[in-house]
């Protein structure tokens, strides 16, 4: 009798002690961490926005229910060019957008997005991460209260939507073009009006007249615009953006407070969504092209060699001129071209040899 009630005790703790645990881990679900997320991009739009998504997704699960990213597309918290500052100021814990667009804050941000006839994707990578980049990157947004961190890449751009065939450098003149960053400068340069819109004035603007071209992304998201309603010629090569990465910019004091665990998880967090994007692009792209010439026989044009030619002259003064502004703009610079020295005499004989023996197969 004894062994029985002894045995019917233990279960009956085993049970009680079972109910706490199942109690704690029901705790534990909750979110303890509640962050918003601002960013530039419309809500739930292709590839960027979804992008934006999916970091917060990634953080969620990661973290084991402890925090909880909401996102906010543009206008819905703060309008889309208002993503630094209300991250800055702790409106919102983290932004997703890209860094040419706070060029007002600092010129040198722009190094960290893309710059015309520079980097591609995959050497922007290798440079933030393993040439520099990113330390760079961080020690310019310090000032500011913010961490930067590589949260997508596009890839290769197109060249844009034009209402006018560009047969000369001389049909850029008087051109007002939605381009942003460095590349708006050199179209500047060549005698066009560069004009800076959120992604979702582009279509009614390019309709309207009130732009004469825009470029925005590749075939998957100016397909997702309609933006081959708006104008008649498609332009290629993005000469302007060849590998523009996407930042995620995280205010430091709700970084700081975060446990070192859940730290890790927002910065790795960012390194899944840097490759996802990247990945999603370059398997979107293809089908979303095929459907843009066959379904609504869009007419692609290639820029004439003159053009790239005088486009690429430009590129490199307005770069060079940057980097004599000041001390840490030349610092970055310097950075950035010995990182792209090197990675051309590489590609030279990878990449680009491989392409050009694959293409003649």
């Amino acid at each position: 009798m004894k062994r029985r009630e002894f045995i019917k005790r233990a279960g009956s703790g085993t049970l009680a002690v079972g109910a706490g645990m199942a109690g704690l881990k029901v705790a534990e679900a909750k979110p303890q961490i509640k962050w918003k997320m601002v960013t530039t991009w419309p809500k739930n739009f292709p590839g960027l926005g979804t992008g934006a998504n999916k970091l917060a997704e990634v953080i969620n699960e990661m973290s084991g229910g402890r925090m909880h990213v909401k996102v906010y597309g543009a206008k819905e918290l703060v309008p889309a060019f208002e993503v630094f500052d209300a991250v800055s100021r702790g409106t919102a814990e983290i932004g997703h957008g890209a860094a040419y667009y706070w060029k007002g804050k600092s010129e040198t941000a722009q190094f960290f997005s893309t710059v015309p006839f520079g980097m591609t994707a995959q050497e922007m990578n290798g440079w933030l991460y393993f040439g520099g980049g990113l330390e760079l990157w961080q020690e310019l947004y310090k000032p500011f209260g913010l961490i930067p961190a590589p949260g997508g890449n596009t890839g290769m751009q197109m060249g844009g939507w034009f209402n006018k065939e560009i047969n000369s450098v001389g049909d850029l003149k008087g051109l007002k073009m939605r381009i942003p960053g460095l590349g708006g400068e050199v179209l500047k340069r060549a005698g066009g009006t560069p004009v800076n819109l959120p992604g979702g004035e582009l279509f009614t603007s390019l309709q309207s007249g009130a732009i004469d071209a825009t470029e925005w992304v590749n075939p998957y998201n100016d397909l997702a615009f309609g933006l081959f309603k708006a104008a008649k010629y498609y332009y290629y090569p993005g000469f302007h953006e060849p590998g523009t990465t996407l930042e995620a910019i995280i205010n430091q004091k709700a970084y700081d407070a975060l446990p070192k665990d859940l730290q890790s998880i927002v910065i790795n967090a960012c390194k899944i969504a840097n490759q996802e994007m990247l990945a999603e692009y370059t398997a979107r792209n293809p089908a979303a092209l095929k459907t843009l010439v066959e379904k609504h026989k869009v007419d692609i044009r290639v820029y004439p060699g003159d053009v790239l030619e005088t486009l690429r002259k430009y590129s490199n003064e307005v770069v060079e001129e940057l980097a004599a502004k000041d001390a840490f703009a030349k610092k970055v610079y310097d950075s950035y071209m010995s990182f792209l020295k090197g990675s051309r005499e590489w590609g030279a004989i990878s990449d680009f040899a491989y392409l050009q023996a694959r293409d003649k197969a």
